[in-house]
């Protein structure tokens, strides 16, 4: 807390802050400001709610000191941006970015608040370093709408994909430097972000769809056309990093991209040893990269899935119940603070939860301390 403790205007807030991220980090069944304030003692959600909606604090600047320590404590110079969004099934029609559509967590559409984050995934480690909400067109095609939930007047309409790309350039902007992003379809089939990263002198491995046309020396083909063209012998068995069960293993190939703009572009294509489902990434980098380095980039996604995962089940990242977009900014980026006392090497992790401690109420985290 004493990262943090300066974006407080006064010390109530800071203290309270403290008692809401070890509740988010507590055995509780539910976490919302009614069940943490019960747990920390107090006799209403009042104060809960106050630090959420009014207290003077800038959730943007704990965000960045957020960002700090992360890339402090789990630098590594082979760390990877990965980029992805999740949704949050909700109620109602005035959650600030709610519509009915598509959400991974429920596996079809419905209605939902969906939120892109920036995970920064190396050797020591994982976790978000940046988030930004979703608002759809139905939100900020209506400015009274807008203006109810809490969202500046100069709200416009942004993809995923630029949020993304919002997210990367202040990641870059901030002075720190990464060779490697990695994302999914959403992010590797928008060329306007594949553009923005070259122009920042970035390496991306993006998945894209089987029917993406990429170029090659022999003319435009779909991806999914040149994979029936790979000889056997061009497929090598690799590693795309440890997972919970060992290493996951699959087949790669990769073939060569041709573009008149400078730089190095593949297509990477992964094959799964059992069932032989293919997946394909569209790769560049400054100077030739190894097929490894291509692979380690593209394994590195599956750590957004486990941050997400834990996020939602451990750090109560989608269980707030609030509607303006000031509250739901706070809470996420408390809730991010409150994962690195899980994501962080066992030492360092002690020490946050500890310093979490000091704010006087029972300490049920998963942690030294608690035991």
């Amino acid at each position: 807390m004493s990262r943090i403790a300066g974006r407080f205007a006064r010390v109530e807030p800071r203290l309270r802050a403290g008692r809401l991220i070890l509740g988010l980090l507590s055995d509780l069944p539910r976490k919302n400001c009614w069940t943490i304030a019960e747990w920390a003692g107090e006799k209403s959600p009042h104060g809960m709610q106050h630090l959420l909606c009014r207290a003077s604090w800038d959730a943007d600047a704990v965000r960045d000191d957020v960002r700090e320590y992360v890339v402090e404590h789990l630098h590594d110079e082979e760390a990877v941006l990965v980029v992805d969004e999740t949704g949050d099934v909700k109620k109602g029609t005035r959650t600030v970015g709610v519509q009915r559509q598509y959400t991974g967590t429920a596996g079809r559409i419905e209605n939902s608040q969906v939120a892109v984050y920036l995970i920064y995934a190396g050797a020591r480690g994982h976790a978000a370093v940046d988030r930004e909400l979703y608002v759809p067109r139905s939100w900020t095609s209506d400015p009274d709408r807008c203006r109810a939930a809490g969202l500046a007047e100069d709200t416009v309409f942004a993809t995923k994909p630029e949020l993304a790309r919002t997210m990367i350039e202040r990641f870059l902007d901030a002075g720190h430097h990464i060779d490697w992003v990695t994302g999914d379809e959403v992010y590797g089939g928008n060329p306007k972000l594949r553009a923005a990263l070259e122009e920042r002198g970035l390496g991306y491995v993006l998945a894209v769809a089987c029917s993406a046309e990429v170029a090659t020396g022999a003319g435009r083909f779909r991806a999914g056309v040149l994979a029936g063209q790979i000889p056997k012998r061009a497929w090598q068995k690799l590693s795309a990093g440890p997972g919970a069960k060992g290493h996951r293993y699959y087949d790669w190939a990769v073939i060569d991209l041709t573009d008149p703009t400078p730089g190095h572009r593949q297509l990477l294509i992964r094959r799964n040893r059992t069932t032989g489902e293919l997946a394909y990434y569209r790769c560049h980098s400054i100077g030739p990269a190894p097929l490894r380095t291509l692979v380690r980039t593209a394994g590195s996604r599956w750590r957004v899935e486990e941050t997400f995962q834990t996020g939602k089940g451990l750090a109560g990242l989608d269980e707030h119940q609030v509607r303006r977009y000031p509250s739901w900014s706070r809470w996420v980026t408390l809730a991010m603070l409150a994962q690195l006392v899980l994501y962080l090497p066992r030492p360092v992790a002690t020490v946050v939860a500890s310093s979490l401690g000091t704010c006087g109420v029972r300490c049920q985290t998963r942690c030294r301390r608690s035991r």
